[in-house]
Formats: C-alpha cells, structure tokens, sequence
C-alpha cells in the first residue's frame, strides 16, 4: 500500500530511487559483516548466507515500522512533507558519511567460525536504526513501502553475504569505503526530492 500525498511527484520515487536507497541502507550492514567476516577463521558460504539472512530480515522489517510511525504524522505536516523529507535524508546520510569516515574499532579477540546468532541479530538490529528513520521518511512520499522494504531486505542479505566472504581479503576499510558511498546516495536522493518539489511549485 502506498501513501499519497500532494506536493511530491509520483516520479521522485522510481525503480531506480528504490535500489539506491536499497543499496544505500545496506553498506552500514555490509561494513559490519566484513568486520565480522574478518574475525572468521574460513568464512563459509553457509555461515555468511545466515549472516545475510540474519540482517536481511531485520533490515527489510524496521522500514515498515518506522512508515507505520511516519503515517501517523503524515496528514498534519502535507506542507511540510518535502522539507521533512530532505531534512532526515540529509541527517542520515551525513551520519553515515561521517560513521565511514571513522576508524575501525572492532577487533579480533579470538577468530572463530561461527557468530552467534543474538550477536549477529543485536548487529544487525543496530545498523537498521536508519532503515527505521528511512521508513519514517517514506511516509512522506509517494512510494510502495511494501516493494521497499523488500529490495532493502533482499539487497542486504546480499551485500551482508559478500561482505562476510570478503571480510578476510579486504578488511573494515572497504566496508568504510561503502558506508560513505551509501551516505552520498542518500544525500542525493535527499536534495532529488527537494529540487522536483520546488521546480513543481
């Protein structure tokens, strides 16, 4: 079910809007799991898939919620919906470039082969607080939330799995690498939204 409001263009949120921020909200769960795939004697294949599992679904869940959140307010701030819109995509995307600016701090203690799961789950819930808020700023615009949150669940559960096979050969910094990318995305997408509303005005 989409929410409709007036004031943001049908277009803003094409298929191609959709990955973006798909792949946006998935580089902070792809820079954790080459962390936690660093820290893995031999990543295998099964354990990076329940690895992507793991945060796929969390990622694909905590949109709907922060939408559910998001339409409550809806109705009382129409005028202000592209103001909101642009402000949160902005903060976000800011947070993450800054997060990816950061060093890594996560180290080794002991290599192992297996995570377990409430480690992987409490990981995965963390870096879903901004799948959250983008759920929150989904209520705003026109868009398929359900569509949504399945490409952000489905797009994570890939990159989480690559990141951990590949967290032995490239370390946290390729994953930094990607959350900023991820915050340029959504800055972009931020200031798409801004701009068609005030040509439109």
């Amino acid at each position: 079910m989409a929410l409709m409001l007036p004031g943001l263009e049908t277009s803003l949120m094409t298929g191609l809007s959709i990955l973006v921020i798909a792949f946006a909200m998935s580089t902070d769960a792809f820079a954790a799991a080459v962390s936690k795939g660093a820290c893995l004697t031999r990543p295998s294949f099964s354990e990076a898939l329940r690895t992507g599992a793991i945060f796929g679904v969390i990622e694909g869940l905590t949109p709907l919620i922060g939408w559910m959140l998001g339409s409550a307010a809806a109705p009382y701030v129409q005028a202000w919906d592209h103001w909101i819109a642009f402000t949160m995509l902005l903060a976000l995307g800011s947070h993450m470039i800054y997060a990816g600016l950061q060093p890594g701090d996560e180290a080794c203690t002991n290599e192992r082969t297996r995570h377990s799961f409430w480690v992987l789950a409490a990981t995965g819930f963390a870096t879903s607080i901004d799948a959250m808020a983008i759920g929150v700023t989904l209520a705003f615009i026109d868009t398929n939330i359900i569509i949504t949150a399945l490409a952000i669940g489905l797009t994570t559960l890939l990159m989480v799995t690559l990141g951990v096979m590949v967290g032995r050969m490239l370390g946290s910094l390729a994953g930094k690498r990607a959350e900023i990318l991820g915050g340029l995305a959504l800055i972009g997408i931020g200031s798409l939204i801004l701009y068609e509303h005030l040509n439109a005005a």
